[in-house]
């Protein structure tokens, strides 16, 4: 049934968008996302060891809201017919999903591949593909190995060699089906959202240093991964490797707060891609200076943003196929008052930077505390990529609506049309060579530690049901509407 509210915003829609073609190139392609933790369950099945996050929700079930746990989640290590299904239900082109480490490798090592491990994902991609689905992997999304982790993680530069095997047997094992992949999902909360606040797992503040210890050895081992792939995989399959960067827009709360909102960029986006993208490599030179000043206020001696080796200079740089962006929301950021206590990095403010971040009491909000609604951010953040890093394909990895339980979703039905009326306007308008777009998520899942309270699933999971029957939201029929035309449809066609 309609509801007021959607009548009045579609007329209101229509109006302001009658002068943009709604119709997507044709090459253009959708499709949907999931995570390994948030979905598979099975954490314990087989020869699978335990992961930083299967600790983290064991030992300190406090440190997610509704003290739940990934252990069962939607339970797709079972269940993963039904989630072919329904990729197959909306039409998509592509999904994307993610390969747990220690259930493939249980010790963390190329010594040993779980034979289970390794059947569950050939299972997996190949009822993809009988179905015309592409299967677009993701190598490493947050479920790091325990035992690695004792021997200090992301901060241990040798799990850039650890990776690298890892990535490797991957490549052997399904790389003659997979033809896209991405390395690691969003450094920038492996990192930063880690060890400056401890939220994540593994549980560490390693104040100052670590963000950017970890922000340099993840960009090695992307390299190392990548050239693997270029040097022995490609010439068999030709298929295309890169890394999912997420960026949070920001907007300057004055214009004399211009320079400082470019800085955040590059602070959020920069430092996990300059080294990458750009023709120069290394770290953005507004970053060095900045961190630099920041470490000699705090009495360091020398800088805490480490300094490449010109061998690592050139082993990172050029290291991509496409660019890969999640994107959910954005801020405003003012230069700091003298004093003025700020909050940590990237979901706080920005110490390092000097500068305060904001919510724009204007924006809506969804359900997750850090969420707010600001479409035109991405475009902004994709002109921004193209203007930085020059005319390259640009595959939107991410991008969704956290809401509650209902099927009636009006709010992320809304979040969809003018998200991706802005990819529309940045396409048609700005000639930014976006070559698809990827909704988070296919269905409900384990929000980290928002746990099941925060649900972004064009799929509605009941996770009282054994079976974790999952239903389609209107925005799942909204989404299948616009798949089927390739145009942005009017919302009023999911009634």
């Amino acid at each position: 049934m309609f509801s007021l509210q959607l009548v009045v915003w579609s007329i209101v829609l229509v109006t302001s968008c009658s002068a943009l073609d709604l119709t997507f190139p044709p090459e253009f392609k959708f499709g949907a996302a999931s995570a390994s933790y948030q979905v598979e369950g099975g954490w314990n099945v087989s020869d699978k060891t335990i992961s930083v996050w299967d600790k983290l929700v064991h030992e300190n079930p406090d440190a997610i809201s509704d003290r739940s746990n990934g252990d069962v989640a939607c339970d797709s290590y079972h269940l993963w017919q039904r989630d072919v299904e329904m990729a197959e239900e909306l039409g998509l082109h592509f999904y994307r999903f993610s390969i747990s480490w220690p259930r493939v490798l249980p010790t963390g090592y190329s010594n040993y591949i779980s034979k289970d491990g390794r059947d569950y994902y050939n299972n997996l991609i190949n009822g993809l593909l009988e179905k015309g689905i592409e299967p677009l992997v993701t190598i490493y999304h947050w479920d790091l190995p325990q035992n690695l982790q004792e021997l200090g993680g992301w901060l241990n530069p040798l799990i850039t060699d650890w990776f690298a095997d890892y990535a490797k047997v991957l490549f052997s094992l399904y790389g003659d089906r997979v033809k896209t992949w991405l390395t690691l999902n969003e450094p920038m909360a492996m990192c930063d959202l880690t060890f400056n606040s401890g939220v994540m797992a593994p549980p560490l503040v390693v104040e100052d240093v670590g963000a950017y210890i970890c922000n340099k050895n993840i960009l090695i081992a992307h390299a190392k991964a990548w050239r693997i792939y270029d040097e022995e995989f490609k010439p068999l399959y030709n298929g295309q490797v890169s890394i999912a960067n997420q960026l949070m827009w920001f907007e300057p709360l004055t214009p004399d707060d211009e320079d400082l909102a470019e800085a955040a960029r590059e602070n959020m986006g920069g430092r996990y891609s300059h080294p990458i993208y750009s023709k120069d490599g290394g770290w953005p030179p507004v970053i060095e200076k900045m961190i630099a000043e920041a470490s000699e206020k705090r009495g360091y001696t020398k800088s805490y943003l480490p300094e490449f080796t010109q061998e690592e200079l050139e082993l990172i740089r050029g290291t991509f196929d496409f660019y890969a962006i999640n994107h959910y929301t954005s801020r405003l950021i003012r230069h700091a008052e003298p004093g003025e206590e700020l909050g940590p990095w990237p979901m706080g403010d920005a110490p390092h930077l000097n500068g305060k971040v904001l919510v724009n009491p204007k924006w809506s909000n969804g359900t997750s505390n850090w969420f707010s609604i600001y479409p035109e951010g991405l475009r902004r953040q994709l002109v921004w990529l193209k203007e930085q890093y020059g005319d390259m394909k640009i595959l939107i990895t991410e991008n969704g609506y956290s809401s509650g339980v209902g099927l009636e979703d009006t709010a992320r039905v809304n979040y969809y049309r003018d998200y991706l009326e802005q990819v529309l306007l940045a396409i048609k308008e700005d000639g930014v060579n976006v070559i698809g777009y990827t909704a988070w998520t296919l269905m409900d899942n384990f929000e980290w530690t928002d746990g099941y309270q925060s649900r972004f699933g064009l799929y509605e999971v009941d996770f009282d049901s054994p079976t974790r029957t999952r239903t389609p939201r209107a925005s799942a029929t909204y989404y299948k509407n616009i798949i089927k035309a390739h145009k942005l449809v009017k919302p009023n066609n999911v009634f």
